[in-house]
Parts: C-alpha cells; structure tokens; sequence
C-alpha cells in the first residue's frame, strides 16, 4: 500500500487527507482493523517511536497511551503490585503479562488524560494485553505484530471498528524529515539520539549517586519527553511515568503541572481513597472522575448534599490538606526528567515537593549554580545531559 487515504485532516473541514510516502515506496504499516485518522496516525507514530526506544534502553518490553499528540503515560513492563493493581482497575484480571503490564501502567497513571487514548506497543500484543485493551474507552494501537487471538478481541471492539496498526519492526525512516507550515516546506535531520545509562554520567551536584534503578527510570524521563510537545517536563518512578507535563510555555509551569499529577497519582494510593465506597454499578471513568475530584480542590462537587448519593454508599469524610501532605511526604526517590534546562531554582522546590530525588536536564542556565545549589539542600543528584530535547 503506497498510499492510505484518511477520513479528514487534524478537523473535519481540512480536506482531502492522505499518508504516503514521498518516494513512491510502500507505506510500513498496514490497518488491520478500523479507519485510523490523521491525529490518530500522528500518536501512532511517535509512540512507536517512544516505546521502541523504551525497550531498547531497558530491554523490557514498553507501553505508551498517547493523546493529542502527547503521551499521558509510558511505562515498562514491571510487575504490579496489589496497590497498584488496585487503583488501576485491573486487579481482576489475574496475572498480567509484562506486555499488559506495562500497558496498565501507561493507561493507570493519569486515567483521566488516558481516557479516549492512542496504544503503542513495543512488542506483539498478546491475549492479556488485549484483554485489558477491549475494556478501556481507546481510539486504537499500533504494535509490530498480534497474536491471532489478540487480533480477534480486538477486532470485537467498537463494534468491529477499533483502529488497529500494524507496523514493519524494520522500518528505518530517512535520515531527513519534512513537514508543510502555511506552504513552506521545513527540513530537520532525525533525531537520533541514543538515551542510554551513559547519558547520566555527569553529575554536578555534591550528591552522585544514581542507582541502576534512578539511571532507569531517568532514561525513561527522557526517551518519553523526547516525544512529548514541548515545554515538558516528565516525572517517573518504578519504571513508569507518573506525572508528564507538555507544552506549557513556562518551565515552572511544565513542573507543577506534571508534578500536580504525580502526587495525584499518590494520593490515589493513599489507603482512605482506595476505602472510597463506590456504589454498585458506577463505571470505572466515573470513579476516575470522583476520586480526581475527591482528592483535589474541588472535593464539595462530589460531597455536597444531593451529589455523593449518586456516587457513595455513605458520605466519606473530607480527605484535608493536613491529611494529604502527611501522605506526600511519604513519596520518596522519584526521578525527573526535563526536556530544557531549568532557569531558576524554583522548578527543584515543586519537584521536591513531590518527593523527587534525582534530575536529568541539559544544563546550561545562567543560574545552573543555584539549581545546584537548591538541589544540594535537598540532597539530590542532578545530571547535566548537555542536550535538549524540544518535541514540536
């Protein structure tokens, strides 16, 4: 197939719209399932690309649930812990493959950003990873392969029009990009950057110890923020990303927003919201929806007279400021990547906030002594990569 025509473009009304490939070769992929989009085929795209990377840094196989041209999530296939499992919604389903694991992490970590998602998949998808697949509200996945079964649960799903991509493992894009803004044609090399336990070697705060598991979990700060619309700012820990930030124009804005999400993944965590007494019935994006409010600023939307009876079995208690901080001190040796450097030392204060203890970021501020300096308070290793990683 050289070229696959598409419904519309990025809005109904931008059309024609088609993929193909500028040298008359045969396009890589081919659509198994559904009628992919142009936004769908751009998640697609740069989240093979991440989780690819992924399981070539970690050698595990890696999940990324991307959403407009972002991903809310990323993560590699680690075991899930019964706490995890939990807030996930997928404690029901037995042992998972490392496969759907990782995906459960990706989807798990920010389910409300998730939710109507993108699938990449390092590896073929197997009967567990599909499983869990047909139950999420998804727009598709693209993976190098699917196991017959697999593709038959999948194929069930949205009534026979699930999107689902398969993509040549072997495909080597040109070393050369090009991409039309107001009908001028831009040219950049490919970014190919090699993100390896190497890339953390220098260490310039008074702290360098990095863990085999810290250089982990940076490595997949960085490979995820290498294809995450910029300013961002990626917060990871136990080989997931638990809070991502993208395209914020200030950088302490890319920082409390990924950080915000990284102690909502927390707090979610914290046995007084796991009690939550859910009423029969209510679907998974509803508890989502109240737990997020449950835990934030606006908790009355879900605890007023007339608004918990539709959602509780009895009233809970209000989860106070006092009760929640308590319970993010207890949030210890996250990683945090950052796709620039950081220009003031306020980015390290929210990031300890959120428990972080160690940092990869380019370096290169004229205020890089007191990032430093404001790191070495908290006792913190920060690598200088020497490298940005601007994603537009």
């Amino acid at each position: 197939m050289k070229e696959l025509e598409l419904k519309y473009g990025c809005n109904p009304n931008q059309k024609p719209s088609k993929i193909y490939m500028s040298d008359g070769s045969d396009l890589p992929i081919t659509v198994l399932c559904g009628r992919p989009g142009y936004i769908n085929f751009l998640d697609a795209f740069n989240g093979w690309q991440l989780v690819s990377e992924l399981k070539k840094a970690t050698g595990l196989p890696a999940a990324t649930s991307f959403k407009h041209v972002s991903p809310a999530g990323a993560a590699v296939g680690l075991p899930l812990s019964e706490t995890l499992a939990k807030i996930y919604w997928v404690d029901d389903l037995g042992e998972l493959s490392p496969l759907a694991s990782a995906y459960a992490r990706a989807r798990g970590a920010d389910r409300m950003s998730s939710f109507g998602d993108f699938i990449a998949l390092s590896d073929v998808c197997d009967v567990d990873t599909a499983r869990l697949i047909k139950r999420e509200v998804s727009d598709g996945v693209i993976a190098p392969g699917y196991e017959p079964e697999a593709l038959e649960i999948l194929k069930q799903k949205k009534k026979g029009n699930y999107n689902v991509i398969q993509i040549d493992p072997d495909y080597v894009p040109a070393a050369l990009e090009h991409k039309e803004v107001y009908g001028i044609t831009f040219e950049q090399g490919r970014n190919e950057l090699n993100i390896d336990k190497d890339f953390f070697s220098n260490v310039v705060t008074e702290n360098k110890e990095l863990t085999d598991a810290a250089k982990m979990d940076l490595a997949i700060a960085m490979i995820t923020l290498k294809y995450t619309q910029s300013n961002s700012v990626c917060y990871v820990k136990d080989g997931q990303a638990i809070g991502i930030g993208a395209g914020q124009q200030s950088r302490i804005h890319c920082t409390r927003l990924a950080g915000q999400k990284a102690d909502n993944w927390w707090l979610r965590q914290c046995p007084k919201v796991m009690a939550l007494p859910f009423k029969e019935g209510i679907k998974r994006a509803d508890r989502d929806n109240a737990i997020d409010l449950y835990i934030g600023e606006e908790y009355m939307d879900v605890l007023a007279d007339g608004a918990w009876e539709n959602i509780f079995t009895e009233k809970p208690d209000v989860f106070t400021r006092e009760e929640k901080r308590a319970w993010l001190d207890k949030l210890t040796d996250v990683a945090l990547g950052s796709d620039a450097f950081f220009p003031f030392g306020d980015n390290i204060e929210r990031a300890h906030k959120s428990g972080v203890k160690y940092i990869a970021q380019p370096g290169g501020s004229v205020r890089d002594d007191n990032v430093i300096e404001t790191c070495n308070k908290y006792g913190m290793a920060m690598a200088f990569t020497g490298i940005r990683l601007f994603h537009h």
